[in-house]
């Protein structure tokens, strides 16, 4: 006979923990204690979480309620320091990529920590310059998995005596197709009784999912959208996202006016350089045109090199292309660059890594031992729109796509 259908705690919003613990005849309490030590402690294992006594967690367990915790297959770091990219397996063996981003948060102050999540194991939007796009689509994540990102890169910080201040959802696949539980991770990570992030200190990227775009508008949340552009006009758009459609350009700035006259936020721009592509100080003329009086920002991208042999401008082609954008009055900034020694792209560790990644019985053993790292505190207190403690001429909410 099979037993209960299994749930990962991860999984549950606070006023759905407050139903479960309910239902096992507990006190009200003891829905509190549990996420406290899901998004302060980070457990390992259900065992783990202490604080409840071990008869209830005896009946979570037989309930069907646990705590998976993925797998770190492999961590590069850059030589700075302060760029980690992790490489974790989850319960079912599905690889997935997340970058842990860090940048000066100023004297006598934390940097500001940045976590990169992906929503999807691979993509099915095949843009050409993306590592992801060149690898297919696998399947969508689940709330609980995208989450397991921002904790495993907290278990990072915590040693330090940092925390995690800004997500991102700019890795590996669009999160717009995903939208259910893409939702479900923001609330998750955003609820103050959870992970406890500003909204305004998540951001979410998109390639142009329009219906999506409008349905996030209503959602009541304050979060930053971006939206990946590379083009100024349909045709080349459509060869660089051949998922795109003949109208896409106009329909994404349309969507992004109505985006931002719903929610006060402002939208920003993403465009990959690609060097002899999209490059030309004649395509930024046309990007200024089209953008000029929209209240959007620019975030220029210099591409990461792929298997599909594209490369980056040389530096001076790319504040070329900044400066036409500035001068055509529109607000721009040249991304800043973090891991590329590391092929921090999303989608080229996993790619490199997949032939040589352990087994299946390896990683259980790697998952077991992942309750040895233990509690530091890491609230965020972010804004994620401090883009003033910047470089001027710099974005930091960097795609690593």
């Amino acid at each position: 006979m099979d037993g209960p259908r299994v749930t990962d705690l991860y999984r549950l919003l606070p006023e759905e923990m407050d139903a479960l613990v309910a239902d096992l005849g507990e006190r009200h309490y003891r829905a509190d204690q549990l996420l406290h030590a899901l998004y302060h402690g980070f457990p390992a294992v259900l065992d783990e979480v202490s604080v409840l006594p071990a008869a209830f967690r005896a009946r979570l367990a037989a309930a069907g309620y646990t705590v998976d915790t993925p797998a770190e297959v492999r961590r590069q770091t850059s030589a700075d320091g302060q760029t980690a990219k992790l490489l974790l397996r989850l319960i079912d063996g599905t690889l997935v990529e997340s970058v842990l981003m860090q940048y000066d948060g100023g004297e006598g102050r934390h940097p500001r920590s940045t976590v990169c999540v992906s929503t999807q194991a691979g993509c099915a939007m095949g843009c050409v310059f993306c590592a992801t796009g060149q690898m297919g689509f696998a399947r969508n994540l689940r709330a609980e998995e995208i989450v397991a990102q921002v904790v495993s890169a907290a278990r990072l910080l915590r040693g330090r005596g940092e925390h995690v201040t800004n997500v991102v959802f700019m890795g590996m696949g669009e999160p717009l197709a995903n939208y259910a539980e893409t939702i479900r991770a923001v609330r998750l990570l955003t609820h103050p009784r959870a992970f406890g992030l500003a909204q305004r200190a998540v951001t979410v990227s998109t390639v142009g999912v329009v219906r999506a775009i409008d349905r996030l508008a209503q959602e009541g949340l304050q979060l930053g959208l971006a939206i990946s552009l590379h083009a100024p006009d349909n045709a080349l758009r459509q060869r660089l996202v051949p998922t795109a459609g003949p109208h896409s350009v106009a329909e994404l700035i349309a969507a992004a006016k109505r985006y931002g006259a719903t929610t006060g936020r402002r939208v920003t721009f993403e465009y990959a350089l690609i060097a002899g592509v999209n490059d030309g100080e004649n395509q930024a003329r046309a990007l200024a045109a089209l953008l000029r009086g929209q209240g959007a920002h620019v975030n220029l991208i210099p591409v990461n090199p792929t298997a599909g042999g594209y490369r980056r401008p040389p530096r001076a082609r790319v504040l070329a292309f900044e400066r036409v954008l500035r001068q055509g009055g529109v607000n721009v900034t040249v991304r800043v660059e973090k891991g590329t020694e590391i092929a921090a792209a999303c989608g080229q560790l996993r790619t490199d890594a997949t032939r040589a990644v352990p087994s299946a019985e390896q990683a259980a053993g790697e998952r077991a031992t992942a309750g040895q790292h233990r509690l530091a505190e890491h609230h965020a207190e972010a804004d994620g729109d401090r883009r003033a403690e910047v470089e001027p001429g710099v974005h930091v909410a960097a795609n690593h796509r």
